[in-house]
């Protein structure tokens, strides 16, 4: 039988690395953060060079956190370039391998089955990701770490834990390895899917590695945690049978989408259902966009420095439905339902759940049907403008109050600096 191989390659401290190369700087000896000084010393580091982590100096940590003594460069952050260096990094990749066995799991970092392509290139594994990482660096300037796994799991493993001490930034795992290697080590939340609340609930099981899931009985890890230990006592014993084509053919029973923002600074009970009216407004633009309709919504409130837990709640609507003026008022009922009053609010999230295609939109014997038409045609008629001249070149009278966020969001990438302009 075949042995399969896969790689899980990232690229090192990307966002941090691609600044420094635009810089004409070495990633590896320049300190560098990439971040909005604009937003305060409180402003989060996307990321921060790996000279700087050398120093101690955490990814995703805030500005003020950074040493005193430590000096180093600020980047705005220029979401655009980075987007644009992963995809030529990823075409980079279709010159060796077919789209199919390529899964991009993010910005920097994807996998790739690399099995049949040992006898296609005559190359063991270490030499094919030898060859791969050699490849980005000569082409982008980049430095990227990878690794060997002879299942999913153990690549990731092997690539999280292994390859960052490795000195050619390559790991490798199989399953007699992982046993040797991983079983023991501490601590248990640098393990994939593991995060800190499924730490805790181990503990008390007394178990601090992957070795302790094996040594309990599978009944009590079932009663803990359900259907996730059988992903648990899988991983404890270096198992995945998820495979590259099983991720090809997935697809979602359930489809939602949603968009959330951290507000620029706090904000009252009033000022909050502005900038929820604003999201509302964009979002519903983007059913009508993909002709899609939603019959569920969903908002979160998150209040400042934890002044009180996060509020919020789901809505059924009436049916399904892509008018804006709908799910407007729908939002707006359930904000006023389920927001405090008299404390300061700093998040704001919106979902639209159950969406399915515009065929199911439903309607009554009360629907003005000329009126939702007319609503529709406005819509395209906005959408299409703002492909061809930017998002702003239409605006509402709402988006000009003072604690509006649309205008500045619409130049952002991902909620950061894209890096250039949008057309006013």
């Amino acid at each position: 039988m075949q042995q399969n191989y896969y790689l899980c390659i990232d690229l090192k401290s990307f966002y941090a690395s691609v600044e420094c190369v635009e810089r004409g700087l070495n990633p590896l000896t320049t300190n560098l953060v990439v971040a909005d000084p604009s937003r305060g010393v409180g402003a989060i580091c996307l990321a921060v060079s790996p000279s700087l982590k050398k120093l101690g100096v955490r990814n995703r940590c805030r500005l003020f956190e950074i040493p005193k003594n430590i000096k180093y460069i600020t980047a705005l952050p220029r979401m655009r370039l980075y987007m644009e260096k992963a995809a030529e990094i990823y075409r980079n990749y279709l010159k060796f391998f077919a789209p199919e066995d390529i899964h991009v799991y993010s910005i920097d970092e994807c996998f790739i089955d690399i099995t049949k392509y040992l006898k296609l290139y005559n190359l063991p594994p270490r030499e094919i990701t030898k060859m791969l990482l050699d490849m980005i660096y000569e082409r982008m300037g980049l430095i990227a770490t990878a690794g060997i796994g002879t299942n999913l799991f153990l690549a990731k493993l092997a690539l999280d834990i292994i390859a960052k001490n490795a000195p050619d930034y390559i790991g490798y795992l199989n399953e007699e390895l992982f046993k040797e290697e991983m079983w023991h080590y501490q601590p248990i939340t640098d393990v994939w899917n593991i995060g800190r609340g499924i730490a805790n609930r181990l503990l008390k099981y007394d178990i601090v590695d992957l070795y302790g899931i094996t040594q309990v009985e599978e009944a009590k890890l079932y009663k803990e945690f359900g259907i996730n230990a059988e992903l648990l006592i899988d991983h404890a014993w270096g198992r995945e049978s998820c495979t590259m084509e099983d991720i090809k053919k997935y697809h979602s029973k359930s489809n939602s989408f949603s968009n959330s923002q951290i507000l620029f600074e706090d904000y009252n009970y009033d000022d909050t259902l502005l900038v929820l009216k604003e999201m509302v407004d964009l979002n519903s633009l983007r059913l009508i966009e993909d002709d899609l309709v939603t019959n569920c919504i969903g908002l979160m409130i998150g209040y400042s420095k934890d002044a009180h837990k996060a509020t919020g709640g789901m809505m059924k609507l009436s049916g399904f439905t892509s008018s804006r003026k709908e799910l407007m008022d729908s939002f707006i009922s359930l904000y006023h339902k389920t927001t405090e009053r008299g404390f300061p609010i700093r998040r704001i999230g919106i979902s639209f759940n159950n969406v399915k295609s515009a065929e199911y939109e439903e309607f009554d014997l009360f629907t003005d049907l000329e009126a939702r038409k007319k609503e529709k045609s406005v819509q395209k008629t906005i959408i299409d403008l703002k492909k061809k001249y930017g998002k702003n070149v239409i605006i509402k009278g709402m988006d000009l109050e003072d604690k509006a966020t649309t205008i500045q969001r619409n130049r952002l990438i991902g909620g950061h600096n894209g890096g250039e302009d949008e057309a006013e």
